[in-house]
């Protein structure tokens, strides 16, 4: 029985993610320009129906093996983003010379496919750089920067800074 088909007939649970729906609240709370009363319950609602809607795409469980590194790395991706926000403000603010766009292909020691699409989404996140594609057998993802003037250099610092915490994390 293949595994779509085990989704498919699963029961739907009530509450599926909590640990999902608990962000949907979080974050709806955070970009709501005011809390009040009603965006709490909208985000309540939302926070349930979206993870009970989609549950049954989920082949498999989300499993966070550290909580620590999680926060750790939350913070760390917030950090980068507001750090490579202001050397492209720069960059886009002076002679186009200043750039180095390139394409590169960073390899992955990542194998759960929730680790890939953190780390493919971080990427993009990251101002100056977005994930173009990712290899079938999902072990390279090909990477465009648009100031990149050492491509090792830019792969050794995705590796470490990203993958290896999701490692931890995933």
């Amino acid at each position: 029985m293949s595994t779509e088909h085990k989704a498919d007939s699963a029961p739907r649970q009530w509450l599926p993610h909590p640990m999902v729906s608990m962000v949907l609240v979080a974050v709806w709370m955070i970009l709501a320009e005011t809390p009040s009363l009603g965006n709490l319950i909208l985000a309540l609602l939302l926070a349930w129906f979206l993870p009970w809607l989609t549950q049954r795409f989920w082949s498999f469980p989300v499993r966070i093996r550290g909580w620590v590194p999680l926060v750790r790395y939350a913070f760390l991706v917030l950090w980068d983003i507001t750090m490579s926000n202001l050397i492209m403000a720069r960059l886009a603010l002076g002679p186009l010379r200043n750039l180095r766009p390139a394409f590169f292909v960073v390899p992955l020691d990542l194998t759960n496919p929730i680790a890939i699409t953190v780390l493919a989404n971080t990427i993009t996140l990251t101002p100056g750089t977005v994930s173009a594609d990712l290899s079938p057998e999902r072990d390279r993802i090909l990477v465009h920067g648009l100031f990149i003037p050492d491509v090792d250099k830019a792969i050794a610092d995705i590796k470490a800074r990203y993958e290896a915490p999701l490692k931890e994390i995933f």
